[in-house]
């Protein structure tokens, strides 16, 4: 099996920073794309940053020049540093891994539980 562990999330000001982890641990022999959604009251679930396995980066416009996502091979974590946050960032954030398992050929994506980030005004 394979779990991903999402922590950092808190109540921060406006203008604040935040910094976010996502560990993967299990049966894991790759890890691939690796990714920060998000999730507010009320709406869909949005891509906020992706990492690919040779650290290609991608941001939605809403965060691009505040937050930086970043990867640690070899603890099989990636990591979503955030800075001058706003009201708007509140929401729940989720982890996003395509792990190809030992033993198996397909990749599968798993999904963390998410941290709740509140940022208030």
């Amino acid at each position: 099996q394979v779990q991903l562990v999402e922590s950092g999330g808190d109540l921060v000001q406006a203008g604040g920073s935040l910094r976010l982890s996502c560990a993967a641990s299990g049966s894991i022999l790759r890890i691939n794309d690796m990714g920060w959604y998000r999730q507010a009251p009320g709406n869909q679930r949005d891509m906020v940053a992706s990492i690919s396995s040779d650290n290609i980066t991608n941001y939605a416009d809403a965060v691009k020049g505040r937050f930086t996502i970043s990867r640690d091979n070899a603890k099989n974590t990636v990591y979503l540093q955030m800075n001058s946050l706003k009201p708007d960032d509140t929401a729940v954030y989720y982890c996003k891994a395509s792990i190809q398992r030992t033993g198996l050929f397909s990749r599968i994506n798993y999904w963390g539980k998410g941290t709740r980030v509140t940022v208030s005004s």
